[in-house]
């Protein structure tokens, strides 16, 4: 989930800025380059393999459910005591260059045969310390949830988050993905260390950053890119699955809400501009003082405080004319971007149970992103039900949505 006390402090923000005032703007997806390829040769070859295996945890099968419903999951007791684990794994850069990152792998206590493999792929955070490896919240709590119902809780802190080098290429499908699916590889091993065996059955869920990055693992899975994994299903909830079609019009169009779409524009723009150069200098983008102010803060180093601290009230006030009206016309590598993002429903068929989950009150990613992704699905001959889970805000939608993929996803599991 987004870390909630950026959202509350989003949404204060917003309310104080209404009164004088305020607008919108957007949330987005990217491409890679590739690295040298013996540097990419030996970076395949050691991708997934573990660095370290560090216990976060362990809990009591009444533990699990404490510790999950204390995070807002309204969910029935779970079954199974929890093992939980930070996990520094090897996988790839954008570039295609070794690199490390982390993440959570939680094991069920006592599980009698191999385990299905749940993984979840987290919401937007711009700082490091909020992943999942790192900060006991929500984003572990879905992990852990999982496990104590008998899978295998999978839950990528992605590259420059959690105990991962360099800065994170945020809303970069590719890079998400590569770290996704590595992480899986070393879900094998530490569960194998703890005599336990992963099944192959890969369930993929994630919310609004990793709605749209669930649906590239998933899109990976099924297409061989995990050996020993096959897709099962796919649960994403409230992802930014239509970047140029719903995203964007709904930033400049008021459906976003003004702050916090300007929030979302500074971190996609600056992490962008370091995999496919958008601007020479941040004046370039940024108005004055957020060229300095702001734009700085978007480093993996900072916290929500700093940052809400600093915001724009809203696009307009954020970026150059110049910036909006290139965001309200992409061309070249901008474009490029926002077509690695859209395709994320668009260029696959799944060939396995799909549900889409979103509210409709929704003012960080627009609800028609869910709709459109339906329509793309459908299109491909998918059958993949939109559940509209309320009158609600973007974390709510998550909370209201887990109990629900949880009873799901383990209906589907027990069908084996």
């Amino acid at each position: 989930m987004r870390s909630t006390r950026l959202r509350t402090r989003l949404l204060a923000l917003a309310a104080a800025l209404a009164l004088a005032g305020g607008m919108a703007t957007p949330a987005f997806a990217s491409d890679t380059a590739s690295g040298s390829a013996s540097g990419a040769a030996t970076a395949r070859a050691d991708r997934g393999a573990v660095v370290s295996v560090t216990p976060l945890a362990r809990f009591s099968a009444a533990q699990a459910t404490q510790y999950a419903r204390g995070t807002g999951l309204d969910v029935p007791a779970v079954r199974d005591g929890v093992d939980a684990y930070r996990v520094v794994y090897r996988t790839v850069t954008p570039q295609g260059r070794p690199t490390t990152a982390s993440g959570v792998v939680a094991l069920p206590r006592g599980a009698k045969g191999p385990l299905p493999t749940m993984e979840y792929t987290h919401g937007t955070m711009p700082y490091r310390g909020d992943a999942p490896s790192v900060s006991d919240g929500a984003d572990r709590a879905v992990a852990v949830m999982f496990a104590g119902d008998g899978f295998a809780g999978v839950a990528p802190d992605y590259l420059g988050l959690g105990v991962g080098p360099g800065a994170h290429p945020y809303l970069d499908v590719r890079s998400e993905t590569t770290a996704s699916v590595d992480l899986l590889r070393a879900a094998r091993t530490v569960a194998a260390r703890h005599g336990e065996r992963l099944d192959g059955r890969l369930f993929t869920t994630g919310f609004s950053q990793g709605g749209a990055a669930a649906m590239g693992v998933g899109r990976a899975v099924q297409r061989g890119d995990a050996p020993g994994f096959r897709l099962a299903g796919l649960a994403p909830v409230s992802g930014p699955y239509d970047l140029s079609g719903q995203e964007l019009p709904a930033a400049f169009d008021g459906r976003l809400a003004g702050p916090t779409a300007a929030f979302y524009l500074t971190y996609v723009l600056t992490s962008w501009n370091r995999l496919h150069p958008l601007y020479g200098s941040p004046s370039e983008a940024f108005r004055a003082p957020y060229d300095r102010t702001l734009v700085p803060l978007f480093d993996g180093a900072h916290t929500d405080e700093q940052i809400v601290a600093a915001l724009a009230p809203n696009p307009q006030a954020l970026l150059t004319p110049r910036f909006v009206a290139k965001l309200r016309h992409p061309t070249g590598a901008l474009a490029a971007m926002l077509r690695s993002g859209d395709a994320v429903c668009t260029d696959w068929t799944p060939r396995v149970p799909v549900r889409l989950y979103a509210a409709d009150r929704d003012t960080d990613v627009a609800f028609g992103n869910a709709l459109s992704c339906d329509r793309s699905l459908r299109a491909h001959g998918v059958d993949a039900p939109l559940v509209d889970v309320g009158h609600v805000d973007h974390n709510t939608s998550a909370l209201r949505s887990y109990p629900r993929i949880l009873r799901w996803l383990l209906a589907l599991a027990a069908r084996r």
